[in-house]
């Protein structure tokens, strides 16, 4: 399918849903008389619409929307687009206090449109199908809480999600990727797999790593330091927290004070935790006069940083309040940024291919509403950017207004085993930070010059990361990742030494092997190992002592035999190495 085909796809699919969810309100609005209209927007894969009710909605309830949807889907009731004055919006949603909420923050000058089908008028923008007959296929999936205008302090509402499509097998698709994702999801395997736990008694949003969690992290970690020095990066550590006028001078207590924690009083001054490792390897370049020899200079850190999510979209791992970035600053001259960059794609397609992730798509975003910076260098910087894309042969989209406030961007979006997007990399250009802290550098005509700035982060914060690869692999991690690689269970007692020895054998090898010498039956350890997905469980007896090997039964369900002991570490082995 081409961008274009994709576009149109998706905009159809936008005016479905859209017109969807206002069917679905009509029908609660006549169920349910003290119902409250809030918003109703369509999403990525589907849409929802938040009510203000006095009680949630149940199961049963949803069925009996969904049907009572049809219904007037069959009318086939033509949706017309209607303009008001203020005052007459006003007087036309008198009975509904969000809407008149929305209609107040509506500038005077904007015009005001509604929606309506049948006897049904909702506050609307568009667009939508010609007439609820043209909605093909639909389902409701759930309900959830959801505070008004995503703010805590606000009214808790009811959210009404479901999905829309354009054919009833594009429909069938996708709730199979929803049950799919369901069994991946990875809050539960996280649990059941003993890989990390969040507690409410330490906060929502803060990680903490299991045994086995923390191994799976510190191999990603060991790889990604492995190659950034192959790679020509020098690594640092740089502190948690950073006085008030580092961050005035970065523009982050004017542009992201929002996601920023409260300060801290530390011998009169002010100290915030840092959200970003950016100025901290700024400090370090200020340390030295540099010269045109010295650059590009590649700084990299894994980096704990520390945002303020509000709890209402705080999830597992996938958004969190501390996270360790896989951070990098490359510091370089104009003539090098495009070398630069590419050396960054590189490095980027290297990792998350060796992760298992071969389908891309790519993003350029574009200068926000909210930015620093001349538009002549944000011409510059992007340009240089969308050039090197291109040069790549790379297929990208263009994300109007998606950049950061100090550079424009590119976007990396993966996808998964099931066909899920998840964006990970992030190449930003920042000509902001080196005016800010005035670099600069002795060029070879022996005058000072400021360097050009790009920042990057390729797995973006490591908590995500694991969340997405836990979903990606349904928790079956590839043999170079798994925290166990190899369960050994001995049939009977008498066996246990022998267990014990190989698994002393496997572990000089450098491989990570459990010997389970619990009082369990055999089949129940061996059924723990497939649930725990330990992708070798070694059955050793008599005839594999004798044999000095081990019976071999793969996660799969396949059975190898017995195998010689030397072979078995051999194989193992060189999975790891290949990261197969």
């Amino acid at each position: 399918m081409t961008l274009k085909q994709d576009s149109e796809l998706a905009e159809l699919r936008k005016r479905i849903r859209h017109s969807t969810s206002h069917v679905m309100a009509d029908v609660v609005t006549k169920m349910f008389p003290e119902a409250k209209l809030a918003i109703g927007p369509p999403t990525e894969d589907g849409f929802y619409y938040d009510f203000q009710v006095p009680e949630p909605f149940t199961d049963d309830q949803l069925e009996k929307i969904e049907g009572s949807m049809k219904e007037v889907m069959a009318q086939d009731l033509p949706f017309e687009l209607h303009e008001y004055g203020r005052e007459e919006a006003l007087k036309l949603n008198a009975d509904e206090p969000l809407k008149l909420e929305i209609i107040e923050g509506i500038p005077q000058d904007e015009a005001i449109t509604t929606y309506s089908h049948g006897g049904f008028e909702d506050l609307c923008a568009g667009p939508h199908v010609e007439s609820t007959g043209k909605i093909p296929a639909f389902k409701l999936l759930s309900v959830a809480g959801a505070y008004w205008r995503g703010d805590e302090k606000r009214q808790m509402l009811q959210r009404i999600y479901g999905t829309a499509f354009e054919t009833q097998e594009a429909l069938d698709e996708h709730l199979e990727r929803i049950e799919e994702a369901r069994k991946r999801d990875h809050r539960i395997l996280g649990r059941d797999l003993d890989l990390f736990s969040i507690h409410d008694q330490t906060g929502p949003g803060l990680i903490i790593w299991h045994p086995k969690g923390s191994r799976i992290r510190s191999i990603i970690e060991d790889f990604w330091k492995d190659e950034h020095r192959k790679a020509g990066y020098d690594l640092i550590y740089t502190p948690h927290i950073g006085r008030a006028n580092l961050w005035e001078t970065s523009g982050h207590l004017g542009f992201y004070q929002e996601n920023m924690y409260a300060p801290m009083d530390m011998d009169g001054q002010e100290y915030y935790l840092k959200p970003m490792n950016c100025p901290f390897h700024v400090m370090y370049y200020n340390t030295a006069r540099r010269s045109y020899r010295d650059l590009p200079m590649r700084i990299g850190e894994l980096g704990t940083v520390y945002r303020y999510e509000r709890g209402g979209v705080v999830q597992g791992l996938l958004r969190v309040r501390g996270m360790t970035q896989d951070d990098a600053h490359i510091f370089c001259r104009p003539d090098q940024v495009e070398d630069e960059v590419n050396g960054v794609l590189d490095l980027t397609f290297f990792l998350l291919s060796a992760f298992g992730f071969d389908e891309y798509e790519v993003m350029l975003a574009t200068k926000p509403e909210k930015a620093v910076g001349a538009d002549e260098r944000w011409e510059l910087a992007t340009e240089s950017l969308r050039k090197t894309l291109s040069d790549r042969g790379l297929d990208f989209q263009v994300d109007e207004g998606g950049g950061a406030f100090y550079g424009p961007k590119i976007d990396i979006h993966i996808k998964d085993a099931i066909g899920r997007r998840w964006q990970i990399t992030t190449v930003q250009f920042d000509f902001n930070l080196p005016e800010r802290f005035d670099l600069g550098y002795v060029g070879e005509d022996g005058q000072e010059h400021q360097p050009y700035m790009v920042h990057r982060a390729l797995l973006g914060s490591l908590e995500r990361f694991m969340g997405v690869l836990i979903e990606h692999y349904g928790g079956a991690f590839p043999t170079w990742l798994a925290p166990v690689q190899a369960q050994i269970i001995p049939i009977a007692d008498r066996h246990h030494a022998y267990a014990v020895q190989v698994q002393a054998e496997m572990e000089t090898a450098g491989i990570r092997a459990v010997a389970d010498t619990r009082n369990e039956r055999m089949n129940a350890r061996i059924r723990d190992a497939q649930l725990q997905k330990v992708p070798y469980m070694l059955i050793v007896g008599d005839r594999e002592i004798e044999a000095e090997g081990a019976a071999v039964r793969m996660r799969s369900g396949e059975d190898l035999g017995t195998v010689p002991l030397l072979d078995i570490v051999e194989k193992i082995s060189r999975e790891a190495a290949e990261r197969r």
